[in-house]
């Protein structure tokens, strides 16, 4: 989904606002790994969800925690411990790539299950851009999954429940509710890149390093979201403080299954491809133009979608699928959200003129 629409307008950057966010995969705490499996003793609520959650948290717990698994990635040093939710009764388990990563290498992949019953499993396939991974567990057939929702029907306000397995802590539920929609986030991706969650759903469930990966659901207990990464707010040295913040957030289960069945099917995720390089309007530019925001289109692609579509260097983007176009993470979006083949309308001003075109977005070479 790219951001845009009525309930989709909250979409927002962190970064500059005084906090970090960091990835919530959990680094070294094997040791209290499966400390708590108890979904009673490991439940919490919130103070804020006690009020503006009307979510069963018991039910949601009994129900779904069979379908929550622990993940310890790598080994000694180089070792982890995220979540995941089995997606597929074979075996196939969703995740972040982040939560896998130490694995990658060459170090294992262990799985707990809600029970304690533990398998090993394999990478079936990552998208580094999307911080997103499927892992497929052998010895198990017949398992639990968990029901999948529909994030486009999420709302402000309305009950959410975190379950996953923060610190290592196997079976621990938190609720909470969605707090705002369409957000945009940066986080550490890999090689010093950046990986950007789109239209991501903020929680003030309590979500900590362990969680990623694990699951966000609806009252219904439906999955409608992937816990990824919370705020923190550095400290005097710089450095994150740890712990929940109430601001967490997680990649909308619409893109993740989307992203996990193309995964599943071919062991990759081909990104599609538009063609251009552009920059936002400079303060400067706005006001001799008295034009609000834009994008100035630097380069384009000889060939390519956007150089098809009619668009050159110097034109202003004005709208991008409808919506307004006021950051070049919609146009990262776009190729993160959409395939080969999609079309999208574009918006634009060359020399005082206003026009639209059609895009036919083509495979990342």
């Amino acid at each position: 989904m790219l951001p845009g629409g009525e309930h989709r307008r909250r979409r927002a950057t962190v970064w500059g606002l005084g906090i970090a966010v960091v990835l919530l995969a959990a680094v070294a705490v094997a040791v209290i790994a499966n400390a708590v499996n108890s979904p009673t003793s490991a439940t919490t609520t919130s103070n804020s969800a006690a009020a503006g959650s009307f979510c069963n948290v018991t039910q949601i717990a009994d129900q779904q925690l069979p379908s929550v698994v622990t993940i310890f990635a790598g080994g000694g040093t180089a070792s982890g411990v995220g979540s995941g939710e089995i997606i597929r009764s074979d075996g196939y388990i969703l995740t972040n790539n982040h939560v896998i990563l130490p694995a990658v290498a060459g170090g294992g992949l262990q799985v707990v299950f809600d029970d304690g019953s533990t398998a090993a499993a394999t990478i079936a396939g990552r998208d580094p851009l999307t911080d997103l991974a499927v892992i497929r567990v052998s010895g198990k057939s017949d398992l639990r999954t968990i029901p999948i929702g529909d994030s486009a029907q999420l709302r402000i306000g309305q009950g959410v429940v975190a379950l996953g397995a923060p610190l290592g802590l196997s079976s621990t539920v938190t609720s909470g509710i969605v707090s705002a929609l369409g957000r945009t986030i940066h986080v550490p991706g890999e090689a010093s890149q950046t990986a950007l969650l789109i239209d991501a759903v903020q929680t003030d469930a309590a979500i900590n390093p362990g969680n990623s990966g694990g699951a966000l659901v609806d009252c219904s207990g439906d999955l409608v979201g992937v816990p990824t990464a919370g705020a923190s707010i550095p400290s005097s040295s710089g450095e994150a403080s740890g712990g929940s913040i109430g601001l967490g957030f997680a990649i909308p289960v619409n893109l993740a299954t989307k992203v996990a069945d193309e995964i599943i099917a071919t062991g990759k995720v081909a990104h599609a491809f538009i063609g251009l390089q552009a920059e936002p309007l400079s303060a400067s530019a706005t006001r001799e133009s008295k034009r609000p925001q834009g994008l100035r289109v630097a380069a384009v692609v000889a060939g390519g979608p956007a150089a098809s579509g009619g668009l050159r260097v110097g034109d202003i983007i004005t709208s991008i699928a409808g919506a307004e176009a006021v950051s070049t993470d919609q146009l990262v979006a776009l190729t993160l959200a959409k395939r080969a083949g999609d079309r999208v309308e574009i918006g634009y001003e060359r020399s005082g003129s206003r026009a639209t075109t059609t895009i036919t977005l083509a495979a990342r070479p």
